[in-house]
């Protein structure tokens, strides 16, 4: 027994360190974490995304395949109920993005509860932040080349109608709210739901296994432990859908604001 709590302490909790994956490829240094397995993934998430598409749409009928029906299907569940609903007609431009954008996001969050890969690449900060700065960069551009040039844009997004005495508090507010609050909480939403899925996941699984290599009169709290995982992957499953549909709808919003004639 005492061996076992030696094992269960050197294990137990988990460190920092248990966040950087060891690189899948034998070569590098010994600190380089260049190919890891959430890089693989997302590899594995753009490859199914495109051959999804080209396959659906490759021989198109009037009468659709499961397959081309599927991919209608979601292409104008994002058209119609998220490009379309908030940003209005010109939203039809937007959706081949906003679509890319829904897939990737959801395929990414998916892992995280398919048995042997359970790890969501968007559970690590740096891919929910590149996809926030994307959707930052293109809601600028977007709103520079609406209002014709960046002064025009930034005037419209940063200096509301409101009485002059007060713009100098106001446009402060504005700033930081439009383009640094906005990257901001894009990035830090999807990651930190992610992240703690993950971690509520991992403890129940793992508490379970050290309940009983502690103790076996423990096995009744362990299995109670696995239910609780069982139960909260069912959750879990929610929350990837909805964060992939939040982090849509919110670049869809960005973008709409960015279009507005009028602040």
């Amino acid at each position: 027994m005492i061996g076992q709590s030696t094992v269960l302490a050197a294990e137990f909790p988990p460190s920092v360190e248990d966040f950087y994956l060891p690189s899948i490829l034998p070569w590098g240094a010994h600190d380089t974490y260049w190919f890891t397995k959430i890089t693989l993934l997302v590899w594995v998430a753009v490859a199914v995304i495109i051959v999804f598409f080209l396959v659906s749409n490759r021989k198109p009928q009037l009468v659709p395949t499961k397959k081309q029906w599927m991919a209608e299907s979601l292409y104008g569940f994002v058209r119609n109920n998220i490009a379309v609903e908030m940003i209005g007609p010109r939203g039809v431009a937007f959706a081949p993005y906003l679509t890319t954008l829904f897939c990737f996001i959801l395929l990414n969050n998916l892992f995280g509860i398919v048995p042997l890969v359970q790890i969501s690449p968007n559970s690590h900060i740096a891919f929910p932040a590149l996809l926030a700065v994307i959707s930052y960069v293109m809601f600028i551009y977007v709103g520079i080349r609406h209002h014709g040039g960046f002064f025009k844009y930034m005037k419209a997004a940063l200096i509301p109608p409101a009485p002059w005495f007060i713009l100098p508090l106001l446009i402060p507010i504005e700033f930081f709210s439009n383009f640094m609050v906005r990257p901001f909480s894009l990035a830090v939403r999807l990651f930190a739901n992610m992240f703690a899925g993950h971690m509520l996941l991992l403890v129940f699984t793992l508490g379970g296994f050290a309940m009983i290599s502690a103790n076996a009169w423990l096995a009744p709290v362990a299995v109670v432990s696995w239910i609780m995982t069982m139960a909260l992957t069912f959750l879990e499953f929610l929350v990837i859908c909805l964060q992939a549909y939040v982090f849509t709808v919110l670049t869809a919003s960005y973008v709409q604001g960015a279009l507005a004639d009028e602040h």
